[in-house]
């Protein structure tokens, strides 16, 4: 039988899910009504904060889906992706736009990595 860990599970969803040697990642949004920038930059501090939480870190994300609610704003986010990502790590990824939760949200980043 497969051991299953969640982390930081509410009624509706767990923000990471360890299972088979894998970490899910929930879809991780910043604070509402702020930049492209600060939404990505907050995003990718929970990442790496549930990634280390799961045992991992971001060199082991092995896919990442991003969605945008304008691809105006493709290159501001890709801006601070660019940044963050160690050199020769990047994982395979998609990047679609879509209206998000809420108007406010800009930004919507889901990973999964290996531990």
């Amino acid at each position: 039988m497969t051991d299953i860990q969640r982390f930081e599970t509410g009624q509706r969803m767990s923000q990471a899910v360890v299972a088979n040697g894998f970490v899910f990642l929930a879809g991780q949004v910043g604070e509402p009504g702020t930049s492209v920038t600060d939404q990505t930059k907050a995003i990718l501090s929970q990442i790496d904060e549930l990634l280390a939480n799961a045992g991992t870190d971001k060199t082991k994300i092995v896919s990442a889906q991003i969605w945008v609610a304008d691809m105006s704003d493709f290159a501001e986010m890709n801006a601070v992706w660019d940044a963050w990502v160690p050199q020769n790590h990047a994982p395979a990824r998609a990047t679609g736009e879509s209206a998000l939760a809420t108007p406010d949200y800009k930004v919507e980043i889901i990973v999964t990595a290996v531990l």
